[in-house]
């Protein structure tokens, strides 16, 4: 079997990848990513408007001794809607974890398909914007590296453990 050479370096900080019961194999992880990428499309659009309201509710809690009426009622608001917002996250965090997908990195929409590689735990990798699983990384590696031709060819090997 030929080894990818190309790497792409990236700066997420990778971690341990951890196996679910059943390791994906590329045929189900390319499957599963409609499903996948709308479920991370909330992860990252929630993440952006929690930051938001974060920082908003950050300012009127230093605020709160001095704020108007208006703005008390705002800053009750906020933290309301941080709470549903912090809700929907994990939920959506929950739906990935359900469909054995780990979330690598919420702000740049970076999942992981645990699987094993010639019997080592590996990962297939996938970002939002990117139209479909085209890399993967061996476990403690922290460079995604292009899936090899032979497979996504179809042979038995690239549809259950390369």
């Amino acid at each position: 079997m030929s080894r990818p050479t190309a790497r792409t370096p990236d700066p997420t900080p990778y971690q341990a990848i951890p196996l679910p019961a059943t390791a994906a194999d590329l045929t189900s992880a390319r499957r599963k990513l409609p499903l996948v990428e709308a479920i991370v499309r909330d992860i990252v659009g929630t993440k952006k408007v929690l930051a938001e309201l974060t920082a908003e509710r950050d300012t009127l809690d230093s605020f709160r001794r001095e704020l108007t009426w208006a703005s008390s009622s705002r800053r009750y608001t906020v933290t309301e809607e941080a709470a549903r917002a912090e809700s929907t996250y994990a939920t959506a965090v929950g739906e990935l974890s359900e469909l054995g997908v780990a979330l690598v990195d919420a702000d740049a929409g970076a999942v992981e398909f645990p699987t094993k590689i010639n019997g080592q735990p590996a990962a297939f990798s996938w970002r939002l914007g990117e139209d479909e699983v085209r890399f993967w990384r061996p476990a403690g590696d922290t460079s995604r590296r292009p899936i090899p031709a032979e497979w996504r060819a179809g042979s038995a090997r690239g549809r259950n453990q390369p």
